[in-house]
Parts: structure tokens; C-alpha cells; sequence
């Protein structure tokens, strides 16, 4: 996408949440030239981030205000509990918004909370709600070349696609309300299984005297090799300072994973061991530490069968 460099051309884009996700995904959206209004639960973020905007963006003091200035909403939020405050508290976003505006939620949910926030949205407010989670992690916030797989009106969806790609490579529609968050938990499956597996692999390496740190490019371009591989497998030899994304986040997204699957009856007998694995890491005091890190905990090799079961 060109950067728009004349205001008048642009909506005006409000952004909640100013997160590992959200900071880079705002960031994008203000150098591409974006008039973008700012709420964050810590206001340091918002201050920092508006400093470096070269006077395209404001700091709102509620959502409320937030909502009033803008033509778009972007929500990009911990959790469910926090969207729902965020745009139906006491100072949230439907106590200001515009007749009919849309909101973009890049939050991670389980479908059936998304279908609920949706209806009450339009009800509210008259507006779409777009169920939009991403993936590409911060890497790609910050390179805008995230995948953004997105449930809802197919109209509302293409008119507010335009600012999602200041920070996607992809956006795809893949159905009505609640499609674009089915679609992050099947992606999240494949994300976590394969980090465990990056883990096994890991462990097995180091128990056995091989050199950890040439796995990467020992294995590039075989099949085996993955952005995953790459990146976090590194990061499994020598734990990052900061992390990209927590093992609590990942055992949230896995509960919603488990609940959606226990709702249509299908077993996941992988992911509920991966599952195990990361709420032990958990009850290790490692929630906040980086997924690779659950290289270092143990987890006992046989797990009986009912333990697969959801």
C-alpha cells in the first residue's frame, strides 16, 4: 500500500490497546499516514507513540473519546473480559461512537464471545463488528506483513480493509461473524504443536551432545525448516530478554482452542498434552516468560488416556 501523505484522503482510524501487538500495529498505521486516535490503559504508550506521529495522532482519555473522533475502530486487547469493558463499559466505545461505524477487533476470542459482542454492537450502535485476529507475532506487526483472518459482513469487511494493510500483508475473509476467530484457534494449533516439537527436538539435542545452535541452519530449506524453527528455536538455546509472546497468552488462546472443539465434539488429543504442558509451565512461575521457554520443564512422559479426552 502507498503511504497517504494528505489527511483529508484518510479516515480517521481509533486504536485501543496499545500492547506487544497493538504498539507496532498503530505504529504502522501512523507512518503510513493514518490520523489515528489513541487509548491505552497505561497512557505512557499513547504519549510515546503520538510524540513520534508528527501531529496525525491523539491521545483519547476514555475509549468514549476515542470513538467520538473516528470514522474506523481498531481494537487489538488481552482478552474477551477486556474487550468487552473496552467497548461496553461505563466510558466504552458505544457510548461514543458514531451511528453505524465499524469496529476491527484484533483480539483473540472464542467465536461464540465474538457472535455475542457482534449482535450487541449492531444493536447498540448500528454498526459492523469485524472479528479480525492476526498472526505473524510482533515481527510482523512491525514489518506489516501480518495475516489477518477476518469473520463477518462481507461489505463491512471490504470497507475496512484499506487501513489493515498499514500493518497485513493478508487480509482474508473466512465467513460470517466468529469465522476469523474458528480460523486463529485451527491457526493457533498448528503454531503451539509445532513449538512443542521445536521443544522435543531441542531437548533431544541437548541431552545428546548435538549443537544446538547450528539446528537452524542444519536444517533450513529441508522439511522440517519453518519461521517458527528459525525464529524460537534460538531463542530455546538462549532465552530472550524480552518475550515475543507469553506462555500465559498461548494457554489462554489453547483454553479457547479446547472449549471451541468441546462445543462441536471433536477430541484434540495433541493439543490437550500441549495444553498440559504449558499450564505445568504455568505452575512453574513461567507465565510470563517467552513460549520458547517451555523448553525447560519437564512433563511426565506417559499421560494416561483419559487425559486426551475434551
Amino acid at each position: 500500500m502507498n503511504a497517504i501523505t494528505t489527511a483529508n484522503e484518510t479516515p480517521h482510524v481509533g486504536f485501543c490497546g496499545l500492547g506487544k501487538m497493538g504498539l507496532p500495529m498503530a505504529k504502522r498505521l501512523v507512518e503510513t499516514g493514518y490520523r489515528v486516535a489513541l487509548w491505552n490503559r497505561s497512557v505512557e504508550k499513547a504519549l510515546r507513540l503520538s510524540a513520534t506521529a508528527q501531529g496525525t495522532s491523539t491521545i483519547g482519555e476514555t475509549p468514549a473519546d476515542v470513538a467520538m473522533r473516528s470514522d474506523i475502530l481498531m481494537l487489538c486487547l488481552a482478552d474477551h473480559a477486556a474487550v468487552e469493558a473496552v467497548a461496553f463499559g461505563p466510558q466504552g466505545l458505544a457510548r461514543g461512537a458514531k451511528r453505524g461505524v465499524s469496529v476491527v477487533d484484533h483480539s483473540t476470542m472464542a467465536p461464540a464471545q465474538t457472535r455475542t459482542l457482534a449482535q450487541r454492537w449492531h444493536e447498540e450502535t448500528g454498526g459492523a463488528w469485524i472479528d479480525a485476529p492476526v498472526s505473524g507475532g510482533t515481527a510482523g506487526a512491525t514489518a506489516g506483513t501480518l495475516a489477518v483472518m477476518a469473520g463477518g459482513d462481507a461489505c463491512s469487511i471490504a470497507a475496512a480493509t484499506a487501513p489493515m494493510y498499514a500493518y497485513a500483508a493478508r487480509v482474508t475473509r473466512m465467513g460470517e461473524s466468529g469465522a476469523g476467530q474458528a480460523t486463529k484457534l485451527a491457526n493457533q494449533i498448528v503454531v503451539v504443536t509445532t513449538i512443542a516439537a521445536i521443544a522435543e527436538a531441542t531437548r533431544l539435542a541437548q541431552r545428546t551432545g548435538i549443537d544446538t545452535r547450528r539446528m537452524p541452519s542444519a536444517l533450513a530449506g529441508g522439511w522440517a525448516d519453518s519461521v517458527l524453527l528459525q525464529t524460537l528455536q534460538p531463542r530455546m538455546v538462549e532465552a530472550p530478554a524480552q518475550p515475543s509472546g507469553t506462555i500465559r497468552t498461548m494457554l489462554k488462546d489453547l483454553d479457547a482452542v479446547e472449549a471451541f472443539a468441546r462445543e462441536h465434539d471433536i477430541a484434540l488429543p495433541v493439543i490437550s498434552l500441549v495444553r498440559r504442558w504449558l499450564a505445568r509451565a504455568v505452575e512453574e512461575g513461567l507465565a510470563d516468560a517467552d513460549i520458547s521457554q517451555i523448553v525447560t520443564v519437564e512433563l511426565a512422559a506417559r499421560v494416561p488416556s483419559e487425559k486426551f479426552a475434551i
